[in-house]
């Protein structure tokens, strides 16, 4: 593995919603704040970010950002430099260092920034793709029907050709998920979830939140992220997990 490579995490949103929406057992009136948080890989073949986060602007102006069903639904409680440019700002970088952006699917809270990215390859499996292009899709244009360089992938990818950072699809949130492994080190490695799991809590009794494209794949996404943790040296990051996100912060955002 190379010496070089780190691992960085960064929050880019902080989203206020009704618990309901990821434990649908939960009362209708109580809510909950979570992290959306992005990754920052440092590797001597390039820089690649795991998701982009929030859009910029979206806290001060979310209905225009967002759209009036996102906005209606979900309050931006993050602070103004928690988003993808400043997070960069802060490691020393910016948009046109970024060489690659894997980006997970394509919900606001997870390609926001996207469109900052021109000279990076958009990093998305195929399927994805596809299930934003069809007729009636869901997903908004604004985050995905842009002048980038899509990078389609189908399946698993080795992101610089070493096995230091893999792509593998983890459908079930959406048609075309994905989450990475990013070995820090020859004997330990993060698995970094996104969606395919919210929080610990989603893995340890088997969850699958209110907002799913297809509850038995996103089990079986479930299932083999609990295969990965139980291999020695193994840590999954899940997407949004409050309690886990204060250790990380904790920590300085360094994932090792």
């Amino acid at each position: 593995m190379p010496a070089q490579l780190t691992l960085h995490a960064m929050c880019c949103g902080r989203l206020d919603l009704a618990r309901r929406l990821f434990f649908p057992d939960a009362s209708a009136e109580v809510r909950m704040t979570v992290p959306v948080s992005a990754f920052l890989v440092r590797h001597p073949k390039g820089t690649l970010l795991f998701d982009t986060g929030v859009a910029c602007g979206a806290t001060a102006d979310p209905v225009g950002v967002l759209g009036k069903q996102v906005a209606a639904n979900i309050t931006m409680a993050g602070a103004a430099n928690e988003n993808a440019l400043h997070q960069l700002a802060a490691q020393g970088l910016v948009p046109d260092d970024v060489t690659h952006v894997a980006c997970s699917h394509l919900h606001f809270d997870h390609c926001g920034c996207n469109r900052y990215f021109r000279r990076a390859k958009i990093l998305m499996q195929r399927s994805e793709m596809l299930a934003a292009r069809e007729p009636g899709s869901q997903y908004d244009p604004r985050l995905w029907d842009l002048s980038l360089d899509y990078g389609l992938i189908d399946g698993e990818h080795d992101v610089f050709g070493d096995g230091t950072v893999m792509l593998f699809p983890t459908p079930g949130h959406t048609a075309g998920h994905q989450s990475a492994i990013v070995h820090t080190s020859r004997d330990h490695r993060f698995v970094l979830a996104a969606d395919a799991c919210y929080t610990e809590e989603h893995l340890k009794h088997d969850i699958v939140p209110t907002l799913h494209w297809h509850e038995s794949a996103m089990r079986e996404s479930m299932a083999r992220l609990r295969s990965l943790r139980e291999q020695a040296g193994t840590e999954v990051v899940f997407g949004h997990d409050q309690a886990q996100w204060e250790r990380v912060e904790g920590a300085g955002g360094a994932l090792l």
